[in-house]
């Protein structure tokens, strides 16, 4: 029998970097439709300011560095930040605010350190929350879904707010704008009012906001696509969002009327975005098999400790920093092992 021979190397080379971060693109466009479809044009609006400011950024920086800045410009990782970054704004923010976190999270956090490779923190998460410590304000005003709301905004009624900073005329922020599930469950908790007592509220659907619901499900889908592909592992998410499942079900076992149902917790917020798109990130994130399960679970902990006792809603972003900085020290006390060696900790 004669077999067909080739010379090294024998590396597989169908995944590039380009094609990771466009596949990554692709699992991220059933949830972005489904929140353009809750929350209207500000989303894609949000999300083309993000992304020509990240081109037109990482295309400087690489000038300045004397580099060619189109092979980088083509591997769509700047992309990438920006649409993560831009799916975790308001989706009426002021048009500014959206390009400094964007050139924030290109320049500071990506480019200072060396570009794609090189970056100990995620971009993304970096820009958010150099946005939302430096403008509070602007950074909670969230528009209520549009089946909580039944009216919608036009794309120039969203174009008027963004770039003039106020409502059309016959509009008033407080007609257009609402708190977020997390946010109105936890303002309404410190006011001593019973979590049955706040889900009267026409804002809530099965377990979480209502049109949350279904964002979460269709970024669900877009990151089993991911794990099916094998563009991400299934490690890092299933201990992220089984870590918060299990804390935020004793929780909720001990006390149900202060503290809600687990599931409140994937479908109110930036759970599942963050568990399958910003935690796998594979520069910032923990590399080693049992390093990504440590990784993820302290990640969903952490996640429901600041929710809960923190001082911000929602805690994805902070989480998933406080973590990258934390992951070389997991991957440390995590290795993979090598057949016919012992582990270095065994000796």
């Amino acid at each position: 029998m004669q077999f067909a021979l080739s010379s090294s190397p024998h590396l597989d080379k169908t995944q590039s970097v380009t094609r990771v971060m466009g596949t990554v693109l692709l699992a991220l466009v059933p949830g972005t439709l489904a929140m353009f479809w809750y929350f209207g044009w500000g989303v894609l609006i949000n999300i083309g300011l993000a992304i020509a400011t990240a081109m037109a950024a990482e295309a400087a920086v690489l000038i300045l560095r004397q580099r060619a800045p189109l092979p980088v410009l083509m591997d769509l990782s700047a992309v990438l930040t920006a649409w993560l970054l831009a799916l975790a704004l308001p989706p009426l923010l002021p048009w500014w605010q959206t390009v400094l976190g964007s050139a924030f999270a290109i320049v500071v956090a990506k480019q200072l350190f060396g570009g794609i490779g090189f970056n100990p923190f995620n971009p993304a998460m970096a820009g958010y929350v150099l946005l939302l410590v430096s403008f509070p304000v602007t950074m909670t005003r969230w528009l209520p879904p549009d089946i909580v709301s039944g009216t919608s905004l036009t794309l120039a009624d969203s174009l008027h707010i963004i770039f003039a900073g106020s409502p059309p005329p016959g509009m008033s922020w407080d007609a257009i704008s609402s708190a977020t599930p997390l946010d109105q469950m936890r303002s309404e908790l410190l006011q001593n009012r019973m979590i049955s007592e706040i889900r009267e509220s026409p804002l809530w659907g099965d377990f979480g906001g209502r049109g949350w619901e279904w964002i979460g499900n269709w970024f669900l889908l877009g990151g089993l696509f991911l794990v099916w592909r094998g563009i991400i592992s299934w490690r890092i998410p299933a201990s992220m969002i089984g870590a918060l499942l299990l804390v935020a079900g004793l929780f909720w076992a001990i006390d149900p009327d202060t503290h809600p149902f687990p599931a409140f917790h994937l479908f109110s917020g930036g759970m599942i975005l963050g568990a399958f798109f910003i935690a796998t990130d594979p520069v910032s994130a923990s590399t080693t098999p049992r390093g990504q399960l440590v990784y993820g679970a302290l990640i969903g902990l952490m996640v429901f400790v600041i929710r809960t006792w923190g001082g911000y809603p929602d805690a994805v972003a902070f989480s998933v920093l406080l973590l990258n900085m934390a992951a070389p020290t997991i991957d440390y006390y995590t290795p993979t092992r090598i057949f016919g060696q012992r582990d270095r900790h065994e000796t």
